[in-house]
This record gives structure tokens, sequence and C-alpha cells, in this order.
């Protein structure tokens, strides 16, 4: 679309990178976390501020994905604090838990931080993980980096 800045560029390739994984995507004015098992919803106002998108599974708040301008890719974990604030903040309406999934990504470059990893830290995914994905982890007693600290000691 012309006249298009890059963060509404970025915007547009998260946009169908989400679809693709099977979120619904909705505008902060037109909630219906009933429309589907997974919901991204852009714009949605926190205590801190509005995030770029906060992801709903079964009706639930589960993380979030702040969205940067492509020229941010090479320096997306410079953005990893402000994600950070944002999963923490409460949420408009909401009495929530800090947000334990984070996205941020420029829809080319896409990172990834799961909090309750021991030591979280982000690591680069290929595009978004499916609504399924998240229904499965939140069950989960232990995340995958846990895991790795129950693998017994070789001989």
């Amino acid at each position: 679309m012309p006249n298009q800045n890059p963060e509404q560029l970025a915007r547009d390739q998260i946009d169908q990178q989400l679809l693709a994984a099977g979120w619904v995507i909705q505008d902060k004015t037109k909630v219906n976390l009933s429309a589907a098992t997974g919901i991204a919803v852009r714009e949605y106002l926190t205590d801190v501020g509005p995030a770029d998108y906060v992801l709903f599974v079964d009706k639930k708040p589960v993380g979030l994905i702040e969205a940067k301008r492509p020229e941010e890719g090479v320096r997306l974990t410079v953005v990893e604090e402000q994600s950070g604030e944002y999963a923490a903040a409460k949420l408009k309406h909401l009495n929530n838990d800090p947000l334990r999934f984070v996205f941020e990504s420029t829809g080319e470059v896409t990172r990834f931080t799961d909090y309750r990893d021991p030591k979280p830290r982000s690591r680069p995914v290929f595009t978004f993980y499916r609504p399924e994905s998240f229904q499965k982890w939140v069950k989960e007693d232990k995340t995958l980096r846990s895991r790795f600290f129950d693998t017994p000691a070789l001989q």
C-alpha cells in the first residue's frame, strides 16, 4: 500500500505470518475472544502503553509481539527490555499475570523468548508459533530449556 511508513510495512508482514500460522487478527476496538482458539489483538492497551499485538489462546493472554521497522532487525535484542516491560504490565480490563511468551519482529527477522526458562533470553525463529503450540506449552510444568537440566549425566 502506498504512503506506509516502515513500521506499518513490517506490521503488514507480521499480519500475513500470523494468519499463515492460524491466528485471527483483531483490532482493539472490536475484540471477540470467542472467534477462534488464537487471537492476536493489535495495539492492546497496557498500563505502560499499547503493545503492538497481544496474543490470546483460549481467551487468555499468553504473549505479545513487539513490531519494529525492518532496519531494526540487526538490533532486535536491544528492544527485549521494552518487550519485557510490556510482558510484565497489566492489560486493560484484565487482571493478568505477566505474559510468558514474547516475540520481537520486523516481519523479516523474528526473535522469541519464553520467560519461564531458567535464564530467559531470546532466540531467532523462522515464524510465529501456532496457537495450538501455546495451548500445549501453557499446560507443561517445565519449558524445553528447563527439561535440559533433567538430562542424566553421561558416564
